[in-house]
């Protein structure tokens, strides 16, 4: 039985606990025990298959769940952050009862008891020291809040404070979102129009391939490379899976990866 399978029969309660299983169980009308205690092999390279379900369905309510206290974290919801996270929920080609769960998560995550910090908590111990699968996490929130085309200050003190419970410091925070900026396309000549397709039509310039890859445009062919080559190891969809993405956030890493190398195609020799 998949992830996505259990958790629908509610036999999630016996993988996932604390305040992500209580999510769960709300979504999905199941009693869970919210001190159930959690078990990571944080030194393990990947995941048993249990333990990956379990990342897996921790992943999903968090992503979504966070997603939605994002959102709200500028006292408004806008439509385009609606949009942005029924995109995600279409990249993941969700079928219409996943879809239903993304969304009330999505909405438990823009109420004002949502325990957000302990969700953090929990995410983080789950992952374990998988930092790769922690930062694609933050990746989709951080594009989430650049929804409206602009980062509110709220917004990113709030981003700032869940890398912070993720155990990343600021200048991590600071390389993802220049990666995610880069990747969308928001810099100085973008003209928001609430939709990213137009702009993802137009070709990535040097200037933003360089901001995707975390380097500066002085930097040799080595340093490139390099930079190329981390990136795309972080991004690798069959490693994060193994560490526990959802195989339906695939796609997610998968147009990652894409824009990584057309930034590196760009500036290398």
């Amino acid at each position: 039985m998949s992830w996505w399978g259990k958790i629908v029969g509610g036999a999630f309660g016996f993988l996932v606990g604390g305040p992500i299983g209580a999510l769960l169980g709300v979504v999905f009308g199941h009693n869970v025990d919210v001190g159930a205690k959690h078990f990571t092999n944080i030194d393990g390279p990947d995941l048993s298959p249990g333990e990956q379900e379990r990342v897996q369905m921790a992943f999903f309510t968090a992503t979504f769940s966070v997603m939605g206290a994002v959102a709200k974290a500028d006292g408004r919801v806008s439509k385009n952050e609606i949009a942005m996270a029924e995109t995600v929920m279409q990249q993941m080609n969700l079928s219409a009862e996943m879809r239903q769960a993304a969304q009330k998560l999505f909405y438990k995550g823009k109420e004002s008891d949502f325990p957000l910090e302990d969700v953090m908590k929990q995410l983080r111990s789950e992952c374990g020291r998988r930092a790769n699968l922690m930062r694609m996490f933050m990746e989709i929130q951080v594009q989430a809040a650049y929804a409206d085309g602009v980062l509110h200050p709220s917004e990113d003190a709030l981003l700032l404070r869940l890398c912070e419970l993720l155990g990343f410091h600021e200048d991590v925070y600071r390389q993802i979102e220049a990666l995610v900026k880069a990747a969308i396309g928001i810099g100085g000549d973008y003209q928001h129009s609430g939709h990213r397709a137009a702009r993802a039509e137009q070709s990535m310039s040097r200037k933003e391939a360089f901001e995707l890859l975390g380097i500066g445009s002085d930097s040799s062919q080595a340093e490139i490379k390099k930079a190329y080559r981390r990136l795309m190891s972080q991004h690798h969809p069959d490693k994060l899976v193994a560490k526990g993405l959802p195989e339906e956030m695939v796609k997610l890493a998968t147009e990652k990866t894409q824009k990584i190398r057309e930034a590196y195609e760009l500036v290398r020799n």
